[in-house]
């Protein structure tokens, strides 16, 4: 299924800044590639396949949109309650389990190995969301959404704190970057991965932080990016080569979709969407689509500019 707006320019991108302007296309638009979901998350292109893996996350299955075809499929069933997806930079996948209250990684041969799924001796609550780095580091955040109910997972007492950890690509060995965080959820990097962005879910209105990334594997000088009125919802995101941030967002009505904030913090612009957007990446041949998944639905749109490679 493919929804394409027949209105040009697609008044559901909208600029709040004159810097955005550049970034929209103007015969680009918001296309509904495919509903049919509970909870869409975690979404992450492989462009060796031309596809996109996603997560749905009560179905308790991830899918996969075939970019040749149009065509929509199960990738897995069960998927552990998947919730956040990433590559490694062996190309493999990274896979955050709400079930299994642990990060995994498909092998070349479909195997599945356990990334981490407990730290000193404590189960780990529910990774949310995670990312890897230029060293091959994995990074995640792991909050308690998963365990609250059995909508989302397997509902369970929490053992840990709401960390932030990166787990070493060498040693393998996993340390908290971040203990201060009210429910972490949202995380990436900037294109230098000079500074590392984190969505606090557990404030209201919810709020994004921003830490100085020290020595490639400590973050330092925690403070606040963005902190709306309201009840401003950023969840996951992704980076753009030139360090903007393009978040996924729900406020409601006329407000659900996309924002995008400059590195300033500055809100620059707005993609429009009739659900709410839990997560995103930019895919495609030169990474300038981005893949939206919006509860329900996977849309996508063609944007002038890139996403960060490995993001």
């Amino acid at each position: 299924m493919t929804d394409i707006v027949v209105r040009y320019p697609d008044p559901a991108i909208e600029v709040i800044d004159k810097s955005f302007a550049r970034y929209a296309i103007f015969n680009s638009a918001v296309e509904r590639l495919w509903t049919g979901a509970r909870w869409c998350e975690g979404p992450v292109w492989f462009g060796d396949a031309r596809a996109l893996i996603w997560s749905d996350i009560p179905n308790d299955r991830m899918l996969r949109f075939d970019e040749t075809t149009g065509a929509v499929s199960v990738f897995r069933q069960s998927s552990n309650h998947a919730n956040g997806n990433t590559r490694d930079r062996q190309g493999r996948l990274i896979t955050c389990e709400h079930g299994g209250r642990r990060v995994t990684r498909t092998e070349y041969d479909g195997a599945i190995t356990v990334v981490m799924d407990a730290y000193q001796g404590k189960r780990l609550n529910s990774p949310n969301d995670v990312v890897t780095t230029r060293d091959g580091s994995i990074w995640f955040t792991d909050p308690t959404f998963g365990i609250r109910g059995f909508y989302e997972g397997e509902k369970a007492e929490s053992e840990i704190g709401t960390n932030v950890y990166r787990v070493d690509a060498a040693t393998g060995e996993a340390t908290v970057v971040v203990d201060d965080i009210d429910q972490p959820n949202g995380i990436c990097f900037s294109p230098d991965e000079s500074r590392c962005y984190i969505v606090e879910s557990g404030t209201r209105p919810r709020r994004i932080r921003v830490y100085d990334v020290v020595d490639g594997s400590k973050l330092a000088n925690g403070r606040i990016f963005f902190a709306g009125d309201g009840e401003q919802a950023p969840d996951g995101f992704r980076c753009d080569i030139d360090g903007n941030l393009w978040a996924g967002w729900g406020t409601g009505e006329g407000h659900d979709g996309v924002s995008v904030f400059a590195p300033s913090g500055d809100l620059i612009g707005r993609i429009h969407l009739p659900e709410r957007c839990a997560n995103l990446c930019f895919g495609g041949r030169h990474r300038n689509r981005l893949f939206m998944a919006a509860s329900k639905s996977l849309y996508a749109l063609y944007v002038n500019t890139q996403g960060v490679a490995g993001g």
